[in-house]
């Protein structure tokens, strides 16, 4: 059996990683593709995993749009599957790489089987352009490998047969059991700015992240607001703020946080660094869909900057608030978490709502012709 798997973002190479070297592992006929949507963060990802691609696309190119974005996708990811000849296109999500490559699988004829299947906030604007990508993923796929019960029912709701839907749970939870594993023998790399505080465990920390495109303007601006007032809030806090290389988003943080007194600005992290950062951290600030599927593993709650999610599975057991973009939400929500004492013990006794880290066995299994218990969260 010979699978390809497309990655063009960060998130992408983390949860679909467990599943590429389990493949490899079992000695499957296994080609990674590359696209470089986000090409720094996603070399630096597929390091962390020692992946090498089969594959490199490279094509990034500094803010261009989204019809630039597809347009240079469709040759070159067409090209590539023409020529692997695979019997699966596994793609993950719902990134413009993602649809791109199950429309040309779709045109040459190549069964698409869809990892983190069945996420929806219904809104196609929010998230832009991630809602209509994977509901039109949705229309190409075969198979469908849903993280969770709710998901499994919106394709089920949507008239996709029970026979193609498998509740595996989410993949980032496999990425995240197996790294932390390492801790017990040796502590990840930290940049030497974060060296002391991230080591320090005294020291309350509060991890932000920012990238999605609707975030971009005032909406960034009202959330680095935010930071700012929860700084002056809870000075006993450091801030480690994870910033993204994307100029919409670099440029308006470092106008409005650099220099302020117990604000990190940081390039973002290693993978493994990142989620040892996390796993420190007192909350979470983010626009970000795997970390709120990442923090329940460790017990951080998460204050999600967005006007809707699709992952109201952690915000249902409490790991998580939705605030939305408005300064003063966020600052409320942020207060909730940091002033309940014993939160983070009673979050502790929960399990992960979005895994158990067997996702990519069941997954595989399922490629494979084999029956697989499913996950129930």
């Amino acid at each position: 059996m010979k699978l390809f798997f497309i990655v063009g973002t960060r998130p992408e190479v983390i949860k679909l990683a467990p599943l590429i070297l389990l493949a490899k592992k079992k000695q499957m006929n296994v080609a990674v593709c590359a696209t470089g949507q986000h090409r720094e963060i996603l070399q630096q990802a597929l390091a962390s995993f020692n992946i090498i691609p089969d594959y490199v696309l490279d094509v990034m190119e500094v803010n261009q749009s989204l019809t630039q974005l597809t347009h240079r996708l469709i040759p070159l990811l067409s090209e590539k599957i023409v020529a692997y000849q695979p019997d699966w296109v596994i793609v993950q999500g719902d990134t413009t790489s993602a649809f791109v490559g199950s429309l040309m699988a779709f045109y040459q004829g190549v069964k698409v089987a869809h990892v983190e299947a069945g996420l929806r906030t219904y809104n196609l604007q929010s998230p832009f352009p991630e809602e209509l990508n994977r509901q039109l993923i949705s229309k190409i796929a075969v198979l469908h490998f849903a993280p969770t019960r709710q998901a499994a029912n919106h394709l089920a709701a949507e008239g996709i047969s029970a026979k193609n839907i498998f509740v595996t749970g989410n993949t980032v939870v496999d990425a995240v059991k197996t790294i932390a594993e390492n801790w017990q023998q040796t502590f990840p790399k930290l940049p030497a700015v974060l060296e002391e505080i991230v080591r320090d465990e005294k020291r309350k920390l509060i991890l932000v992240t920012c990238h999605r495109r609707e975030s971009f303007g005032e909406p960034l601006v009202n959330i680095c607001r935010a930071v700012r007032s929860l700084c002056e809030k809870y000075p006993e806090c450091s801030i480690i703020f994870a910033v993204h290389p994307n100029p919409n988003v670099k440029e308006v943080v470092f106008r409005e946080l650099n220099r302020v007194p117990h604000i990190y600005l940081v390039d973002p992290l290693e993978y493994e660094a990142a989620l040892y950062v996390l796993s420190r951290a007192k909350l979470v600030l983010t626009d970000s869909g795997g970390i709120q599927e990442e923090a329940p593993s460790f017990a951080v709650p998460v204050v999600v900057m967005r006007h809707h999610t699709e992952r109201q599975e952690g915000i249902e057991k409490n790991f998580a608030l939705l605030a939305g973009t408005d300064a003063q939400k966020i600052i409320v929500a942020a207060s909730y978490y940091l002033e309940s004492p014993t939160l983070q013990e009673t979050l502790a006794k929960k399990i992960n709502p979005y895994g158990d880290g067997k996702a990519s066995e069941r997954i595989l299994a399922v490629l494979a012709g084999q029956s697989v218990e499913a996950f129930y969260g």
